[in-house]
């Protein structure tokens, strides 16, 4: 291998076990001859909070590295990823009773009523999520009420301030014109309901897996769950999952591109080859200034 690496994923789905099609987890043949890590390792009912993700992380790369190979994190997940990068620090402890207070309260009164809860808790926190981080809100509102301070008040780092990266660190973007990117989510969406995104969530909800659980709640099963509990016809499935997973890929790029760190490549000038190439000439050079 060019690069001879282990990939680890930053992606907070993928953890989990019997959740394939609609994470897009890579499948097993995919995996072959690279080694994969912080997949399928959780029941979709087991908590996985950002904290967890940088402690397991930061152990895999120190592992890694001590086997002489290149440890390369994988992912969307924007906080994920900079929770490696800039070190930040979160409050690990929470409350499943408080959790779920929340989370029946957004399922009963509406992600409008919650978002406004959050705003006259923490406004610097409902200030960065959008009204539909359902997650993230119900997080903000949890970590509130147990310790009585703002969660914004409680991490030690500023989302717009971007520490300057270790030498070893090498972090890249892919990107592509608006309109590719739109067309290939288009096409994805379509891709993940005749692969059996349907069938995945109905075997979940068969096994006994609550509605509410936050997996569950991520695009693609919440909107399969729509359709199988009878709120949405096929077709309306279908447009709604495109609709958010165009919405959320905005924003996911809104996060990145803010970074000014990133070298970004875009996938219709350079091939892959180009950009490992690329890769492999930064590694040397970093190499010939340790030596």
């Amino acid at each position: 291998m060019a690069i001879d690496g282990e990939i680890i994923s930053g992606d907070s789905v993928q953890v989990y076990r019997k959740l394939d099609i609609g994470s897009a987890k890579p499948s097993k043949e995919e995996q072959k001859g690279v080694q994969h890590h912080l997949l399928d390792f959780l029941d979709p009912t087991q908590p996985y909070t950002v904290a967890l993700f940088q402690s397991q992380t930061e152990q895999l790369i120190q592992s890694i590295n001590q086997r002489g190979k290149t440890p390369i994190v994988v992912g969307g997940t924007g906080l994920y990823i900079r929770s490696i990068t800039d070190g930040f620090s979160f409050p690990e402890k929470g409350s499943d009773t408080i959790k779920q207070k929340w989370l029946d309260y957004a399922l009963k009164q509406g992600k409008e009523k919650l978002y406004s809860e959050l705003k006259a808790r923490d406004p610097v926190s409902a200030s960065r999520l959008h009204i539909n981080d359902t997650a993230r809100i119900v997080r903000a509102l949890e970590v509130f009420e147990i310790t009585g301070k703002p969660l914004s008040s409680q991490r030690l780092y500023n989302e717009k301030q971007y520490s300057e990266l270790e030498d070893s660190i090498i972090y890249i973007g892919l990107t592509a014109p608006r309109e590719i990117i739109y067309e290939r989510i288009n096409k994805r969406c379509e891709t993940m309901i005749e692969s059996g995104l349907i069938e995945e969530t109905a075997d979940l909800l068969r096994d006994g897996y609550s509605l509410k659980l936050k997996p569950l709640q991520s695009i693609g099963y919440r909107h399969a769950v729509l359709y199988l509990t009878g709120k949405v016809t096929q077709s309306e499935m279908l447009r709604l999952l495109q609709r958010d997973t165009r919405h959320f890929a905005k924003r996911q790029l809104t996060w990145f591109k803010r970074d000014p760190r990133i070298k970004w490549y875009d996938i219709t000038i350079f091939t892959l080859n180009q950009i490992i190439i690329d890769i492999i000439n930064t590694c040397r050079e970093f190499q010939t200034r340790v030596e």
